[in-house]
């Protein structure tokens, strides 16, 4: 799939929660957004600050073609995105588009999908559960939170199928875990999870132990998204691989968990 440089314009910075915004951009020369499938990411520039000098890797969280926007939801993690939070409507960011592999489908329409995602891990969940939507599959959602002020994008998910809700506090949906959630013991043919490290494996844990088939969205650090610079390695049963690369969707066999 063809790499682009893209300067996109900020039709929105929607503030969701004190930890997070949604960007809403759209390609700055009214060009058309290029092809870009679930489970890709972008890595956008930080400009204005010696400090920020490398691109920063984002889940694209939702293309919406109708209007020719790409959703990016970002967390405040450090100078780079807190800079990004801070952009205002018709500025512009550098972004490389679209990086890395992407979801597979299920094997059959009629499959139980299961879409689980933790913090900042929702993102990519939003996007594929759409796209399954159009393909005619019913997917449902698990989302993952501290509590419910945390719980993002609930009514978004909401739009497209069932949504199962755990917070460690059990101020919405059941108190716990994702990894305990009643939705994990129904009829299951396929997971796919993005979230925090511990979160997936332990969902890879179970996934194994009902024998259900798996797809994990890595978070690794990354740099250049190119396979270039090597800090997203990630060690899976045929050796070392870069994330960006060759991830960053990889089948839970495929890894060393």
């Amino acid at each position: 799939m063809k790499k682009c440089i893209l300067d996109l314009k900020i039709i929105e910075n929607r503030r969701i929660h004190e930890l997070y915004t949604l960007l809403i951009l759209t390609p700055a020369d009214n060009s058309l957004l290029p092809e870009m499938l679930p489970g890709q990411f972008v890595q956008v520039a930080v400009d204005g600050s010696k400090t920020t000098f490398l691109r920063r890797p984002i889940s694209i969280n939702n293309v919406d073609r109708e209007n020719n926007n790409i959703w990016l939801l970002v967390r405040n993690a450090g100078e780079g995105t807190r800079a990004l939070m801070t952009l205002k409507t018709n500025d512009n960011l550098n972004v490389i588009l679209p990086l890395g592999n992407y979801f597979s489908l299920p094997t059959n329409i009629e499959d139980n999908v299961l879409l689980a995602g933790g913090g900042v891990g929702v993102a990519p969940m939003l996007y594929w559960g759409a796209y399954l939507k159009t393909k005619g599959y019913n997917p449902q959602f698990l989302i993952g939170a501290r509590s419910a002020k945390d719980v993002l994008q609930l009514d978004e998910f909401e739009k497209i199928g069932k949504v199962a809700v755990s917070t460690e506090d059990g101020t919405m949906g059941e108190k716990g875990l994702v990894t305990t959630n009643s939705i994990l013991s129904t009829s299951i043919d396929k997971i796919y999870c993005c979230g925090p490290a511990p979160m997936m494996k332990a969902i890879a844990k179970v996934a194994k132990e009902r024998e259900i088939e798996c797809e994990v969205s890595l978070e690794n650090m990354m740099a250049c998204g190119l396979g270039a610079c090597l800090c997203c390695v990630e060690n899976t049963v045929k050796g070392n691989v870069c994330v960006c690369t060759e991830g960053p969707v990889f089948n839970i066999n495929e890894l060393t968990w």
